[in-house]
């Protein structure tokens, strides 16, 4: 006689059998100890998984705190035929939204971590007045149906806004958000910006979390490049604006690719993509991290999600083609998994500092930047138990570099720093460190390389200029649709408004020339190796000469000369 199942068990359209993890039972005393054991270990780390989501999804919210709602209220419909069909699109009267046009076909089933595929031309008029399913990501609370019901695997498209007026061919700017890589979408407000600069906005979807960046090419030929599967869906929204961009009144020949944070690290890693070459013109990181030169350890977290998902290590990929995605998703929770950036050879070839140096003068200019205060907003969400285990644990592995040395020396250094000032130094420097290394290499490459900081100061008190708060004045929200509440500023402010707008002028001029400079901004020369001379955007926005001079001391980054760059 089979004895009975002591928990659900299912078996898999692959043969496999998947149980849900099995709560521990109470046995003798040395298991209740260890049992106790692995609870504490567990408690930290569920501490830890929150902070981070938590962070994930604070980032989402702040990084679209422009308030798509309004956008949906537009009274106007506007028609259009396209070479892939008829669609109808929202109007202000100014400018046109077609918004959850699908670039890409649904990577489900059989074709789950496979390279994206181009979406076929529609028959019928196609609705495009309503933002498109979100990518998986994880929900806020249990309670989040609504945000689940938002949520396929369908998710590979667009949103486009274009002035309303018959001029064309117009730059395009193609905008990829950011949250760590495992939340947000492109539910952005591209309005003020299509209309203040004559241009045409995009932004994207694109996949996330394990279903977008996990490396499972051990597995076969099948899954090589499975790592960046997400860069390689951005790549794919990039062949489709190349080809389709014209219909909406966009230039395929002046595309300039922009993100923030996640963002700003896959157009990076776009730039170090040779299957992407040519489907840009300038581009634009605003506080991207660094793409690593070598994938984590795949070992532990592939233990680690067959350990979630109850299966052997030998049957991860099959198990996971066949689990719905929201399973996989709560795995991908249970097992902390860290995702994306990072070089896996197949689409991301090099890094990004390769890449600028070895492109040369066949590469494109490049604006990059970060925020003065990044570390704020993320040790506004860490219990202060954790500020220096996570000093010495996890920011040093997102910097590129070592852990205990690298917090000693700042220790040293910063003798009067509490724990918490520590940590927001060290992230900090997350944002800070790879955006000098590009723009100088940039530079002394041929095209040009621009860095900023950002450093007005929210209205909140202590989040100074936090991370991911330029982003309005990026997108020039504050002119917008949205809602007062839906800023960390005073949009009613001189200086905001004024700021937003030379910024916003700014990127429009960049992406028209590959010049930032112009009405507006003080001039603003180059970051080179030899001036070391950046923007700093305030509320008297200036130029700052010598910029980080005691950071670059501690991370060795004190070349004197351009020729001294010029080797990948």
């Amino acid at each position: 006689m089979v004895a009975p199942q002591s928990r659900q068990e299912h078996e898999l359209s692959n043969g496999s059998r998947y149980r849900p993890p099995e709560s521990p039972q109470a046995g003798s005393c040395s298991m209740r100890v260890l049992a106790s054991i692995v609870a504490i270990v567990l408690l930290i780390a569920a501490v830890i998984f929150g902070y981070f989501w938590n962070l994930q999804r604070a980032v989402q919210q702040l990084a679209v705190s422009s308030s798509t709602a309004h956008i949906l209220a537009w009274p106007d419909r506007t028609t259009l035929d396209t070479r892939l069909g008829t669609l109808t699109g929202l109007s202000n009267g100014r400018v046109h939204a077609f918004l959850g046009i699908r670039y890409g076909k649904a990577p489900s089933g059989e074709h789950r971590f496979m390279p994206p595929r181009r979406a076929d031309p529609w028959s019928d008029v196609l609705d495009a007045t309503t933002f498109g399913k979100r990518a998986w990501q994880k929900t806020q609370t249990a309670t989040e149906t609504n945000d689940v019901a938002q949520m396929s695997e369908d998710s590979l498209a667009l949103n486009i806004f274009t002035p309303a007026t018959e001029d064309s061919p117009r730059p395009v700017l193609f905008w990829i958000h950011g949250g760590a890589y495992v939340s947000g979408s492109g539910e952005y407000d591209g309005s003020v910006l299509a209309q203040q600069g004559d241009v045409v906005v995009v932004a994207i979807n694109y996949r996330l979390g394990i279903l977008g960046f996990l490396d499972l090419s051990s597995y076969g030929d099948e899954f090589t490049g499975s790592h960046a599967n997400g860069i390689r869906d951005q790549i794919l929204a990039l062949n489709w604006v190349r080809d389709n961009i014209a219909d909406y009144g966009g230039d395929p020949g002046n595309v300039t690719i922009f993100g923030e944070s996640a963002g700003g690290g896959s157009v990076m890693s776009i730039l170090a993509a040779p299957t992407a070459d040519g489907l840009y013109h300038r581009a634009i990181s605003h506080s991207g991290p660094s793409v690593l030169a070598v994938p984590r350890k795949k070992d532990d977290w592939r233990q680690r999600l067959a350990d979630q998902l109850s299966v052997d290590i030998t049957d991860l990929a099959t198990t996971l083609k066949s689990l719905p995605a929201n399973e996989i998703i709560n795995a991908q929770d249970g097992a902390n998994y860290r995702t994306g950036r990072a070089v896996d050879g197949t689409v991301v070839t090099r890094t990004p500092e390769q890449a600028l140096i070895e492109r040369g003068n066949n590469g494109v200019p490049l604006i990059a930047g970060s925020n003065r205060d990044e570390g704020n907003f993320f040790s506004r969400m860490m219990p202060p138990m954790t500020y220096d285990m996570m000093a010495r644990g996890m920011v040093p592995p997102t910097a590129g570099v070592s852990g205990d040395e690298y917090v000693d020396q700042l220790a040293e250094e910063y003798p009067q720093d509490s724990s918490k000032q520590r940590i927001e130094r060290m992230l900090n420097e997350v944002f800070h460190r790879p955006a000098t290394n590009w723009a100088v290499r940039a530079s002394a490459a041929g095209p040009g390389g621009w860095l900023y900081r950002f450093d007005l100061p929210s209205q909140v008190p202590d989040l100074g200029a936090a991370h991911a708060l330029e982003i309005a004045f990026t997108f020039n929200n504050f002119a917008g649709g949205a809602p007062d509440d839906a800023f960390l500023y005073d949009r009613n402010d001189p200086q905001v408004r004024k700021l937003a707008l030379d910024w916003s002028n700014t990127i429009i001029r960049f992406a028209r020339s590959g010049d930032p400079n112009g009405a507006g901004l003080p001039s603003w020369p180059r970051y080179t190796a030899e001036t070391r001379q950046a923007m700093i955007l305030d509320a008297a926005p200036r130029i700052d000469a010598n910029i980080y001079l005691q950071e670059r001391t501690r991370w060795g980054h004190m070349e004197s000369s351009s020729a001294q760059l010029q080797q990948p």
